[in-house]
């Protein structure tokens, strides 16, 4: 499924493959988990999942392509870049980090393969610093935490930030065992110190948050918070699972669908990481 939405000059394709019974938790008919792509004056931004490729394909058809760049390298950000290439020859470009992964068949779970499928692996080239399309200039801003080789890019005069998977909500509860939650309060930080006078987040879930900088320092202080509570309890002499259970109240369902890939423990055990 694809919804197309409009925004000042961008245009966002927002997918997601829809359940056909497959799993208990997403009945028939329903979106398994929405990812989006941005398109801006020629530049896309992402490029979806791998199994909504060819719907995604043929929405593109009739609109004017003429680069576009990965985040990163995860399986719902690059799923159409061999399409995109076989069908239009684009120029796809992602950060030097990302690019050997991109390059590669991914090893991934099998929640991942039910909701959003294997990527054809693809060649992309380096991404430079900056994108500058006829009217827009884009800096690409280098955000790990979520993922190594992650960036965002912002266009400082009209204040758009495409932020990729690294803002999810103010208050995440749980999120892969290699997510870095120091780094990822650093990287929002320095979206929120950008000299732009308003920063617009468009992200992956398909969110457009008007007032990006209050966003990001509210995750950036719940971090903290988080951080801070959790060493706390670890000093008292409780584990890791007994302080999920203590500031969440129990595990996500989250954690079931992914066989705890995804989970309110790994946000504990990165909290009790975390130097922040």
């Amino acid at each position: 499924m694809i919804q197309i939405n409009q925004f000042e000059e961008i245009t966002q394709f927002r997918m997601g493959r829809e359940s056909r019974g497959q799993a208990p938790w997403n009945p028939p008919g329903q979106v398994f988990y929405w990812t989006s792509a941005y398109l801006v004056e020629g530049l896309l931004i992402d490029t979806g999942c791998p199994h909504t490729a060819e719907e995604f394909v043929h929405a593109l058809e009739g609109r004017s392509i003429k680069a576009v760049v990965n985040t990163h390298y995860h399986e719902d950000h690059i799923g159409a870049n061999y399409l995109l290439q076989q069908k239009f020859g684009l120029k796809i470009m992602a950060s030097r980090e990302s690019i050997p992964l991109i390059y590669k068949v991914p090893e991934i779970h099998k929640y991942q393969e039910l909701i959003w499928g294997y990527p054809v692996p693809t060649k992309v080239e380096l991404l430079p610093e900056k994108i500058e399309t006829e009217h827009f200039h884009f800096k690409v801003v280098p955000t790990p935490g979520h993922c190594k080789g992650h960036v965002a890019l912002v266009e400082p005069a009209q204040g758009w930030c495409f932020s990729g998977d690294l803002f999810v909500s103010q208050e995440p509860k749980a999120i892969r065992p290699e997510e870095n939650i120091a780094e990822m309060a650093k990287s929002m930080q320095k979206l929120v110190n950008l000299k732009t006078e308003r920063l617009i987040l468009f992200t992956s879930l398909g969110n457009v948050i008007q007032d990006g900088r209050e966003a990001l320092q509210s995750c950036i202080a719940y971090f903290k918070d988080l951080s801070q509570k959790a060493k706390q309890l670890e000093k008292q002499g409780l584990s890791a699972g007994a302080i999920r259970d203590k500031i969440f109240g129990r595990e996500t369902v989250l954690a079931g669908i992914s066989e705890g890939d995804v989970s309110a423990e790994n946000m504990i055990r990165a909290a009790l990481r975390a130097q922040i």
